[in-house]
């Protein structure tokens, strides 16, 4: 008897959660589509990238804790939820002030908050509490961490050097440079351990979630996937230089090359289960979450219909708005020159060490090399933008000062020049120069990208000047400075500079 009464009474509880989940996965494939651009740049990051590699993993992984919660969650009744549509508007805000400064993290962290979004919206805030960890988890989804590349880079170097000096090799660094034996070795980006330490992030907080109930306990494992690999990478990164001291470079990058793709990661995730395991305090079958405690009815519902039209309708505001701004560019000179600069003449190029920084989407871009009395020589380049967008702005990865794959390697930042940046570079020979960088956007000249983004935003949003320009001065050899120094006060203000490339003729 007890049967055959609960299959009818369950008969609305599974036709709400058909309705819901079908209009969920309808606004969430609208939402999708009309935001494909940021998608496709995500999934172009998960594919290609080794840095996130890993996230190709986090949507199976979202789906899979959202199925081991299934049973709770068929108890928990889905109830549209108007509230829910700040977090959609939130994410939309955000998305289209990455859109205005050109930031394509708060862009697709915008797209995955609009998703998260109709999920609380379309199945309630109950369910929402019930899904609690595999919504936040899936912030997971974008691509960040390359902030945490340079600190890195130094923490590898601090913990070589001893190791080397420890094991009698005798080496020295400069910069991000390890000049050991008989080799010189770049401690790059990708040699930092960030994409170790970023993947470690993402899988310490889902064991941390899966493992233990305490938060203490969650903090120091927390604690160890972020420390551990940092060590891991210093000592994997010591041993190649080690090996190659030994043999030969060429035998110990590429046993390297198979340790660090294959095994390293591996290894490291071991270890950490290893520490952590005997603190594990939630039992593997533990319920996700009781449903009993989510059965209160909840406050401000809406039907169904109407949410899921106002989650699309908030998210396609935001969509309009940026194709409202999108038209907004400044008209540029049909043509522009580099200045003549008292004191200096125009020569070639040099053809022994030749650079040039990389703008592929500029509207106009020059490079010249200037020769003073003294025979000091000083390259500049400038590159001009109408307005900026994607795969056109400034401080995109890998445009500016060196490209991707450049023969030219950053060896450290140095002190700028009049409000700039600078950085030291190397090139095979070896050849070293310096290049000082300058950005003008939104009227604001700056060497900080930081500030780019936000003076870029500010025109983008309010209007005003939507041309860009970077300028970078460059000189080779031990008297690189001086010669900038000297090129920079004949050349003049250097937001002077930037007006004439701007200013319509």
């Amino acid at each position: 008897m007890t049967i055959a009464l609960a299959r009818p009474a369950a008969r609305p509880l599974v036709a709400a959660w058909r309705q819901a989940l079908v209009a969920l996965g309808l606004v969430a494939v609208a939402i999708l589509i009309a935001f494909h651009r940021d998608l496709a740049g995500m999934a172009h990051i998960w594919w290609t990238s080794t840095t996130f590699g890993h996230c190709l993993f986090i949507g199976p992984v979202v789906a899979w804790l959202v199925w081991i919660r299934r049973r709770e969650l068929a108890q928990v009744q889905p109830q549209a939820w108007w509230p829910g549509l700040a977090i959609v508007a939130t994410g939309g805000f955000g998305w289209l002030l990455g859109d205005a400064a050109g930031v394509a993290f708060a862009r697709q962290l915008g797209l995955v908050m609009m998703l998260q979004g109709a999920v609380v919206t379309l199945l309630g805030g109950n369910v929402a509490r019930g899904l609690l960890f595999p919504l936040c988890y899936a912030v997971f989804l974008v691509p960040f961490g390359e902030i945490f590349e340079p600190p890195l880079q130094q923490v590898t170097v601090a913990i070589v050097l001893p190791l080397l000096h420890l094991c009698g090799v005798p080496a020295a660094v400069d910069g991000v440079l390890i000049h050991a034996g008989r080799y010189y070795f770049e401690v790059a980006e990708a040699c930092s351990g960030a994409k170790f330490v970023i993947a470690m992030l993402a899988y310490g907080v889902l064991v941390a979630n899966l493992c233990f109930t305490s938060w203490r306990r969650r903090a120091w494992f927390m604690l160890a996937c972020l420390i551990v690999p940092v060590l891991a990478n210093g000592v994997r990164a010591f041993g190649t230089i080690y090996a190659a001291h030994l043999t030969s470079v060429e035998q110990a990058t590429g046993f390297d090359h198979i340790v660090y793709g294959w095994l390293f990661f591996g290894l490291t995730m071991a270890l950490v289960m290893a520490i952590g395991w005997r603190w594990f305090d939630r039992a593997p079958d533990a319920p996700a979450f009781d449903p009993v405690t989510l059965s209160a009815p909840l406050r401000h519902r809406i039907a169904l219909a109407p949410a899921a039209a106002l989650v699309l309708l908030t998210a396609g505001l935001f969509a309009g708005w940026s194709a409202a701004i999108a038209e907004r560019t400044a008209i540029l000179p049909a043509q522009i020159d580099l200045p003549t600069v008292p004191g200096w003449r125009r020569v070639p190029l040099s053809l022994h060490a030749p650079w040039q920084p990389h703008y592929p989407g500029a509207d106009h871009h020059l490079l010249g090399r200037y020769v003073n009395r003294s025979g000091e020589a000083v390259d500049l380049a400038i590159a001009v933008f109408a307005s900026q967008r994607e795969g056109k702005k400034l401080g995109a990865f890998g445009t500016g000062v060196l490209r991707e794959g450049d023969v030219w390697l950053r060896v450290a930042n140095v002190p700028g020049f009049a409000g700039g940046t600078a950085m030291r570079i190397t090139a095979p020979g070896p050849v070293e120069r310096i290049v000082a960088t300058w950005y003008r956007a939104g009227g604001v000249v700056t060497g900080d990208d930081r500030i780019v983004k936000l003076a870029t935003l500010k025109a983008r949003m309010l209007g005003g000047d939507q041309a860009a320009v970077a300028i970078h001065v460059s000189a080779e050899g031990k008297a690189a400075r001086h010669a900038i120094d000297d090129f920079l006060k004949d050349l003049g203000p250097i937001d002077r500079v930037a007006d004439d490339v701007t200013a319509p003729r």
